[in-house]
């Protein structure tokens, strides 16, 4: 298992690949067929992003050293230290010899992309829980339009309004505003967009802007992650005009798009909807759906057995289908039922392959559930935040809207299945394997009330490294020390830049969570806010130098897989317990913060760790964790809670009780 990300994100065809050309608006383009018209075009920096660093090797392994330093006792830290020392000065030296080499012809990507997609597509574990995260929906502000027949047909209208908005080159280009008077302005704009794309990034730059790599939102539609031996593929089709829409496990396939590429009308999405709501055909007997949750071996051998039964046209629909719209005939009864419903559901209504599915249920509550190999966060949070606005800003349907007088039962297509003998086990079996699986998982929430990121700013803290001491503090209450942590950040500033891990594990957050958890009555309030200012400063610069490609994780990953390519002998550096330590990831975190995102949520990524989503609002600090038998979600949640509590008391000057 590898750690996934939700995101720590910079805040915030057709033109569909980097590049790609802008196109002009068709004069036969109704009003709402895009979500914006931006004078930008949409890939305009794309070609003068700054590649992705390689860091020094010495940096690397000063880096490394500093985040196993907190997990060793001084003997394993000495071993640890003597590995570095002959990689730096050996073999490690000449791996990274050639990396930068290799990195120099191939200018036009980044140094961690194709190892990045290798790892992702060759991994064989089922993609459910191992890498799918979810983000759940913010309810429709109007509570009337969280019907869910209202709801889907107003987020599938904007979600096309994207897809046609990206692909036109008129998505504003994602840009991370340093100082928005500057750059986010017409004026700015006006101006950069007469910049040749080959330059266009550095006069951003000059305004304290920049622009994020956008490589890929191309894969957000059409596309699908086929299951192939030894190692997936990902496949796109842009040319596919329907929409796949799973129901009590049953699959209807129709267009959204006409044949001129304008957006079908609203109100004939509305019936086509309303018609698949209408049908009370029982979950089938074999559900199909299951098989994407399998062992991606064992998928790729039952997809082949489905071919050669003739269904390579039917999958062909589902593979190329704009999105996976999945729509669940039940409400959701809490925080904890919404997370366990988008993380995985039942198994029969997803299909886990599909570069996003949309899931709205019965009650309206709505998310997004991804799969990762194609892309991170920062591509899905924009898409997400962009369909939450203009579908509650700009509905496509009201209430009211009647339903277009339409034959759907000609336009809707139900796929059907050939399934023979060995298929019909093969579902069944995976089913079995799903329900287990799914047994094991346990996820709960918690909403500390009493203050977040206004607080904590005004005391000169870092509202993240706050959080993220928090729940360093909260292991050491429940289990009694230090371990491998795990917290994402994008290096989307870079062109096909994928994330770096920040290590929040440090000596700092260890010292000062001794110092509360062990030994609170020898320390003064004053004291402890010292140590918790120390963890700050750290953990500002260790992001600082993730977001700037500056970690050491994804350093050390692409010269492990360049020895593995090359045939060399792997170094003793990666053979040392205390690597592998590292690298399970115990605690495995990510955060999300937007005034589109209700929670979200993700699984553990080792047997015996915690997937900790959450986020630092203005007031309040949100966290969901996940945990598998051995760990306790809930008893961590208190300790979190605990902790929360005694930073902000010793930030108020209180004295900590035990």
């Amino acid at each position: 298992m590898v750690p996934r990300l939700l995101l720590r994100a910079w805040p915030r065809g057709p033109a569909i690949g980097p590049g790609a050309p802008c196109r002009s608006l068709s004069a036969d383009s109704g009003p709402g067929q895009y979500l914006q018209h931006s004078i930008v075009p949409t890939m305009h920096y794309q070609d003068s992003l700054p590649r992705l660093p390689i860091p020094k090797l010495e940096d690397t392994i000063r880096r490394y050293l500093s985040a196993q330093k907190p997990l060793l006792d001084d003997g394993q830290f000495r071993k640890t230290e003597q590995f570095c020392m002959s990689f730096e000065n050996g073999t490690g030296k000449e791996l990274h010899k050639q990396l930068v080499a290799q990195d120099k012809q191939n200018k036009h990507t980044s140094y961690i992309s194709g190892p990045w997609f290798d790892m992702y597509l060759t991994a064989r574990d089922s993609i459910v829980l191992n890498f799918n995260p979810f983000m759940a929906f913010n309810p429709d502000p109007k509570s009337e339009y969280n019907d869910q027949l209202t709801r889907a047909t107003n987020m599938t209208v904007s979600a096309i309004r994207f897809l046609k908005t990206l692909r036109a080159g008129l998505l504003e280009p994602e840009v991370f505003h340093l100082n928005p008077a500057k750059s986010d302005t017409n004026a700015f704009k006006k101006l950069i967009r007469f910049v040749p794309s080959s330059l266009s990034w550095y006069g951003a730059y000059l305004v304290n802007a920049y622009p994020l790599d956008m490589s890929q939102y191309f894969r957000l539609f059409n596309s699908t992650r086929l299951p192939k031996l030894r190692r997936d593929e990902l496949f796109t089709d842009d040319q596919a005009r329907h929409l796949l829409v799973l129901r009590k496990g049953h699959f209807y396939v129709f267009d959204v798009l006409d044949q001129d590429g304008n957006i079908v009308s609203p109100s004939e999405i509305q019936a086509h909807l309303k018609y698949i709501l209408a049908d009370n055909s029982p979950v089938p007997e074999f559900p199909l759906a299951y098989l994407t949750s399998e062992n991606r071996d064992v998928w790729a051998e039952l997809r082949q057995k489905l071919i050669h039964e003739g269904n390579e046209e039917t999958l062909r629909k589902v593979d190329s289908a704009a999105f996976c719209l999945c729509l669940d005939d039940f409400p959701i009864k809490d925080l904890v039922h919404l997370s366990h419903t988008m993380l995985h559901g039942d198994g029969t209504n997803r299909w886990f392959d599909k570069s996003f599915n949309l899931i709205v249920a019965k009650d309206g509550t709505a998310a997004v559930h991804f799969e990762h190999a194609w892309g991170d966060g920062v591509a899905v949070l924009r898409f997400f935040n962009e369909v939450f606005k203009d579908s509650t800003n700009a509905p496509a349907i009201t209430p009211q809207s009647r339903p277009a007088n339409t034959d759907s039962s000609v336009t809707v297509q139900k796929l059907n299945f050939k399934l023979n003998d060995a298929l019909k086990a093969g579902i069944t079996a995976a089913k079995e394997k799903f329900d287990a699986t799914m047994k094991t998982l346990t996820i709960d929430c918690m909403q500390f009330q009493r203050g977040g990121k206004e607080f904590l700013k005004k005391q000169k803290l870092s509202p993240d490294a706050v959080a993220q001491l928090a729940f360093q503090m909260a292991f050491l209450r429940q289990y009694g020390q230090t371990v491998a942590t795990y917290e994402s950040c994008s290096t989307a500033a870079f062109k096909h830049g994928r994330t770096e891990t920040i290590r929040p594990a440090s000596i700092f957050t260890k010292r000062c969570s001794e110092a509360f958890v062990r030994e609170p009555s020898k320390h003064s309030a004053g004291e402890l806010q010292q140590l918790m200012a120390e963890c700050s400063r750290h953990h500002g610069q260790l992001t600082k130098e993730a977001a700037m490609g500056q970690g050491f994780d994804r350093h050390l990953f692409a010269l492990r897989y360049l020895a593995a390519a090359k045939g060399i002998v792997l170094p003793e550096l990666y053979l040392d317990p205390a690597y592998e330590r590292i690298n399970h990831n115990i605690l495995s975190t990510s955060t999300l913060s937007s005034p589109a995102v209700n929670l979200g949520g993700f699984a553990p990524v080792v047997p015996d760790g915690f997937g900790i989503g959450y986020a630092v609002h203005d007031d309040w600090i949100g966290c969901n964790v996940s945990s598998y038998p051995g760990r306790n979600a809930r008893e961590f949640l208190q300790c979190v809670e605990k902790s929360l509590k005694d930073i902000f008391d010793a930030l108020e000057g209180k004295s900590i009780k035990t």
